[in-house]
């Protein structure tokens, strides 16, 4: 029994926090913006430069952070102090999205911030949408498989059930769910 508790704080203790700091550091290396105490564990970035961390911030295994555009200066997706992203949750950004402080994003959460053009002369793939920031406020919660969509506004205090398609701003304090979401109750 001591052998398995040893073997388990090596592993989880030793081995992950070398792990987070070597990641952490590379990350740094090609530009990402990371503050002190976060926690990273495996993700793909396909520009590091793009992604700012606050600190005390922790994101799950499998996070994927697509900027999805040409080069330009970042950041463009900003995550506030003490944020908790879970596991396989996805960002598909073009634009940009702001994440305040204190937020809770459960496991497979999707950000999408633009479309596609839909005119019948050309294909829908070779056409571009609207492009419009996604911004979070703080203290929020969403729950598992949200799909947060362009130019969405979630208030400071808000709850979004799982499952929800955000279509449209949610202010502060309000809870919302559903495909498409709408209000369905309010913080006291």
């Amino acid at each position: 029994m001591l052998v398995h508790r040893i073997g388990f704080y090596l592993r989880f203790k030793f081995a992950n926090g070398f792990i987070n700091s070597s990641r952490k550091l590379w990350f740094q290396l090609w530009g990402m913006k990371i503050e002190p105490d976060v926690n990273l564990s495996k993700m793909f970035v396909s520009w590091p430069h793009q992604v700012s961390i606050g600190s005390k911030s922790i994101l799950e295994r499998n996070i994927n952070f697509k900027y999805d555009g040409p080069w330009l200066p970042g950041p463009r997706i900003v995550i506030g102090n003490t944020v908790f992203i879970g596991t396989n949750c996805e960002f598909n950004i073009n634009e940009g999205i702001k994440i305040g402080d204190d937020c809770l994003i459960a496991s497979g959460c999707k950000f999408i911030d633009h479309d596609h053009g839909i005119e019948m002369n050309q294909l829908m793939l070779s056409q571009y949408g609207a492009r419009i920031k996604i911004i979070i406020g703080n203290d929020v919660w969403l729950g598992c498989n949200v799909i947060v969509l362009k130019g969405v506004n979630i208030g400071d205090g808000a709850i979004v059930a799982a499952g929800a398609v955000v279509t449209k701003s949610i202010p502060a304090y309000e809870i919302w769910g559903g495909v498409p979401a709408k209000k369905i109750g309010q913080r006291n």
